[in-house]
């Protein structure tokens, strides 16, 4: 390509304050749905040529990325995504289970016919891909139902904090969904987290959001493999 093709090329590119919260969404969701893993390596002129933004841009990102401790920085070796031990996800785990525990709460006071509506209906479709095996399904149903909460909690600094720690967990979460007997031994707990918010006592969504996120710590430390907790 010549000098002049590549000005081309470098000025049609998101650059700035764009490009670098661009970079940083697609890091983001790409964790989240699996496609970049603990340890794999980001290049920045890789991900500025398929993200379509400055290398700037990247270099930017990442830095944020790694105050969220989602990247690590390796002196002279580049960036990967941090790996997240088993005792970490443990530690993020009991965070989790405190700030869930306010959402739920203010959403059993708060939520409004539709909500509540919502959250039951993500109830039935939990019972149905359970009855018909679809893991899969469940594994997204339980993230989303999560999410729902949140949302509707209107506790915005929690959803940001969740929002952190929750790509952290994307890994296990996904790994605990699919375990043989997971979802029949979870569902239970996450419908009594629907029925209480939709009954509209906060008394028992908070009580039903912290067994639901002890049983997820339990599962941890039976998943952990034989030489200990720091690895998976």
């Amino acid at each position: 390509m010549s000098e002049r093709s590549q000005q081309q090329v470098t000025s049609t590119r998101i650059r700035g304050a764009a490009g670098r919260l661009h970079v940083g969404e697609q890091i983001r969701r790409a964790l989240w749905v699996g496609e970049l893993v603990p340890g794999q390596r980001l290049v920045e002129q890789d991900l500025a040529d398929r993200l379509g933004v400055t290398r700037s841009s990247v270099r930017e990102a990442l830095l944020d990325l790694a105050s969220d401790d989602l990247v690590e920085l390796v002196p002279n070796r580049g960036a990967r995504i941090r790996v997240v031990s088993v005792e970490e996800a443990i530690q993020i785990t009991e965070c989790r289970s405190a700030l869930e525990r306010l959402c739920a709460r203010r959403v059993a006071e708060h939520a409004d016919e539709a909500q509540r509506a919502a959250l039951a209906e993500v109830g039935e479709q939990l019972r149905k891909a359970v009855a018909e095996g679809d893991f899969e399904a469940y594994s997204t149903l339980n993230r989303g139902l999560h999410d729902m909460i949140i949302d509707f909690s209107g506790q915005a600094v929690a959803r940001r904090q969740l929002e952190r720690l929750n790509t952290q967990m994307v890994r296990f979460q996904f790994r605990l969904a699919m375990r043989p007997g997971r979802p029949q031994e979870s569902l239970p707990q996450l419908l009594a987290i629907v029925d209480a918010v939709t009954s509209g006592d906060p008394d028992a969504a908070e009580a039903a959001a912290e067994a639901q996120l002890a049983g997820v710590i339990e599962q941890l430390r039976v998943s952990a493999p034989p030489n200990g907790l720091n690895g998976w």
